[in-house]
């Protein structure tokens, strides 16, 4: 009777078997542990395609709302006078993600709170500092220097593991943080030997938003698995207090006036471009999230890394600014260590040669030339 209520019907060996647990009479079950085999992006059921389209649909999907949500962020700070109003910018962004995260919760059947208040205003001032600087830093960066410091979460982290935790680390992660590295300062210098608007107050912005996000990752990680909480019900809550958080912030410093007045002579270029600008963020942390859960951590990375550098290909096209070549070696620096570090946890699956391998490769080598002038 219970089996089939819930839907549970008996199923031959050849089958596969899907097993849930059977909530009391005062609990109702989550829509979103309704089967494992079901996965929706955006309405599209990707549960109904095979692995290849399924691939093919979340890379698309990463590529094609990336782009165009960094292509918007660098043209709104393209806009005469706008790069004060970062973090205003980041207001708007926050409304809208919330507004977004309201719709998909209703469209839910259980919309009950699960993570506790206090866990999402600690995630909330955590979001904050990463979108806020982040964006904020584009009004003293180049848009291609910030997206190479994004592409480097390792090296806080790493910091954060020795001095919090106390971890130890492996020889590849090591290189990959002195690559990493090594790839800022090349790609930091030339940046300030060419970029005509370069500040320090840029890379420190920047530098504080990537320790937030490498804190931010394992605080909501751990308050999802803890408490069965929602991506909606995520965005929903953080969001909306981190929209509190920064207006209060901006009413306090005095800043939400000139901002509310410069977007209002260009209500089209701001407020029309932020909404483009969030709502194709939106879309493509869902393909992220269902990259990874398809495929795993590693396909996730190096389709996200792929797009990072597209993305800076882009604004070199799009956006006229200065190049020089120490862009391009200090970036391939960097995505060799982001290479190291993937490296470095998929060792076992990636299956590449170690150096005992080119020693007997060069031993071989040897011999057979030996060989050769012996004939």
């Amino acid at each position: 009777m219970m089996s089939a209520k819930y839907g549970l019907v008996g199923y031959n060996s050849s089958r596969k078997h899907i097993s849930i647990s059977i909530p009391s009479s005062t609990e109702v079950m989550s829509p979103h542990i309704k089967s494992v085999e079901e996965l929706r992006v955006l309405g599209i059921n990707l549960s109904s395609f095979s692995a290849p389209v399924q691939f093919f649909i979340c890379v698309a999907g990463v590529f094609l709302f990336y782009l165009i949500y960094g292509y918007l962020q660098e043209l709104i700070f393209s806009v005469e006078g706008f790069k004060p109003f970062g973090w205003y910018l980041t207001l708007v962004q926050f409304g809208f993600y919330s507004m977004f995260g309201l719709v998909e919760l209703q469209l839910t059947q259980d919309k009950r709170r699960r993570i506790p208040g206090k866990t999402y205003m600690i995630i909330a001032f955590l979001t904050v500092g990463t979108m806020g600087l982040s964006n904020t830093s584009l009004g003293y960066l180049n848009y291609p220097t910030q997206v190479i410091f994004k592409c480097c979460k390792l090296i806080p982290v790493m910091i954060g593991g020795i001095f919090i935790q106390g971890k130890r680390y492996n020889f590849a992660d090591v290189a990959a943080a002195v690559c990493m590295s090594l790839g800022l300062i090349w790609f930091t210098l030339a940046d300030s030997t060419v970029a005509p608007n370069f500040n320090l107050t840029g890379v420190l912005l920047i530098s504080l938003a990537l320790c937030a996000d490498a804190v931010i990752g394992n605080v909501q990680e751990k308050a999802m698995k803890i408490h069965n909480g929602s991506n909606s019900e995520m965005v929903l809550y953080s969001y909306s207090i981190g929209f509190i958080y920064i207006l209060a912030g901006l009413l306090c410093v005095g800043g939400l006036g000139p901002a509310v007045a410069f977007c209002s002579e260009h209500p089209v270029k701001t407020y029309g471009y932020a909404f483009f600008f969030s709502l194709t963020g939106y879309f493509g942390i869902s393909f992220v999230l269902a990259l990874i859960k398809l495929f795993g951590a590693l396909v996730a990375v190096t389709v996200t890394t792929g797009r990072k550098a597209m993305t800076i290909v882009l604004s070199f096209m799009f956006f006229s600014k200065p190049f020089t070549f120490q862009y391009i070696w200090g970036g391939l620096l960097v995505l060799f260590g982001i290479f190291l570090n993937v490296y470095s946890k998929n060792k076992d699956k990636m299956n590449l040669p170690s150096i005992k391998d080119f020693r007997g490769w060069l031993r071989r080598g040897k011999k057979v030339r030996f060989l050769s002038q012996d004939v």
